[in-house]
């Protein structure tokens, strides 16, 4: 593995990239290592975007490592944008005419936010919310600005929502579904999160679609247009309908693609040498039950990058196997997990108890099996414990079971109210059961009285 010419290069430092060069070289001391991107000279958290523009955090505060670590770890960074691959001579392009040779290439591209072909989605003002590049473009163009729009209802254009409020920039949202995200989530969560995005002021337009983006004269956005011919005048429109792979430069090559790159379960591709890892990837058959053939998470993406590096440093390569799917997002001040997999729409022989705080801003469902195993979990403000519903879907808890040991998932903060006695109480009514309530401390019981 150490051999000089088997010159490791990496495009795209981002999560993947950046993890999979890290256990490299973990593993290997020798090992040339390139790591390439021209968004910017260093690795830094994707998800701190938003709280750049909010002024929570600055720019430097988002980068997980000094930036002397790469020199200290011999991982070279080339700043460039690869024009093209020569996969036959193992040579990459660059778009200012420079050339560099690899060994073994990883492909950890990215995505990039969708366009549907609205007229007038390349004017100025018009972008999605993606790279660092992203960012700067919506400092440039929104200051002082009467309103902005945001298209499609998804955790991105919830991120751009409150982006917007934290500078009292009014806010208008287009989705064309009937309930926000609710091609993931189940009425009663869509419901919840609607509710809540409209009480932060948000102009929430549901069943609405966009037709055009109208230009001002000079190339600038001045309004939008909707489904039912009305429009929104604006000087910003947030494109976040949903991301797809990074890939154009590789779609017309003998690289094998389909939405993303196609991979097996060790992230190779159909060619020798060559791997993609992260939102570029594209699962053959999906990694798991209830796992999807391209999954675009933080931590999807770690995982990528730590199996190809031991498969890459290791005489006993693995298969990529992620485990429970989880995720965790932020509707404004409602923190969201879930566990397993909790469809939008219940399939046959499922059932569910959903649980919903008198608030409105708090809820729980468990979603079971006709067997009585444990599937899937949605929690809104309600923290819980990963390591607690991992293990209850794995061995597929009955309810009774589940919802008895809440206490052990639970993972609110210190003199927080006892939401678990109120889950177990609206259990008990619903189902007949007579489950025990967990017994409270004084402080719990102060709380639940002023509640």
């Amino acid at each position: 593995m150490s051999e000089k010419s088997n010159h490791i290069v990496i495009i795209g430092n981002g999560i993947s990239g950046v993890t999979c060069a890290r256990n490299v070289r973990k593993k290997d001391p020798e090992v040339p290592i390139t790591l390439i991107s021209a968004e910017t000279e260093h690795f830094f958290s994707r998800t701190a975007l938003m709280y750049i523009y909010m002024g929570h955090m600055k720019y430097e505060h988002t980068k997980p490592y000094a930036d002397d670590f790469w020199e200290k770890n011999a991982i070279q960074l080339k700043s460039g944008w690869v024009s093209r691959v020569d996969f036959d001579n193992r040579l990459l392009h660059f778009q200012k005419g420079e050339e560099l040779r690899y060994g073994t290439l990883i492909l950890a591209t990215g995505s990039k936010p969708n366009k549907f072909g609205w007229p007038g989605q390349d004017l100025e003002g018009v972008q999605g919310l993606y790279s660092y590049q992203d960012l700067l473009s919506m400092e440039k163009h929104t200051p002082s600005i009467t309103r902005a729009v945001i298209v499609g209802g998804g955790l991105i254009g919830v991120e751009m929502a409150e982006m917007f409020s934290s500078r009292k920039i009014p806010v208008t949202f287009l989705v064309r579904e009937k309930r926000f995200w609710d091609n993931i989530l189940p009425d009663e969560e869509a419901g919840l999160v609607g509710r809540h995005i409209r009480e932060h002021g948000v102009d929430l337009r549901m069943e609405t679609e966009l037709t055009a983006i109208l230009d001002d004269g000079a190339g600038k956005v001045k309004a939008v247009e909707t489904s039912s011919g009305e429009q929104i005048p604006c000087e910003f429109v947030g494109l976040t309908a949903g991301v797809s792979p990074n890939i154009a430069i590789f779609t017309d090559s003998e690289l094998a693609t389909n939405r993303g790159i196609l991979v097996d379960e060790r992230f190779r591709t159909n060619l020798p040498d060559v791997y993609a890892i992260g939102d570029c990837a594209e699962f053959k058959t999906p990694p798991g039950p209830d796992r999807k053939n391209i999954e675009q998470v933080w931590y999807t993406g770690r995982m990528h990058g730590e199996t190809l590096a031991h498969n890459l440093t290791s005489k006993n390569p693995v298969s990529y196997k992620p485990g429970i799917w989880f995720n965790s997002a932020k509707f404004f001040d409602i923190e969201y997990q879930t566990y397993g997999h909790v469809p939008a729409r219940r399939r046959d022989g499922e059932w569910s108890f959903y649980w919903e705080d008198v608030s409105g801003k708090i809820a729980l469902r468990l979603l079971f099996s006709k067997a009585d195993q444990l599937l899937g979990v949605n929690a809104f403000g309600w923290r819980m414990r990963h390591a607690f519903f991992d293990q209850a879907i794995r061995k597929g808890w009955p309810a009774d079971k589940v919802v008895s040991r809440l206490d052990r998932a639970n993972f609110n903060p210190e003199f927080y109210r006892d939401l678990q006695t109120e889950f177990i109480q609206a259990y008990n009514r619903e189902t007949g059961k007579s489950l025990p309530l967990p017994k409270r401390s004084l402080i719990q019981r102060l709380i639940g009285s002023r509640a």
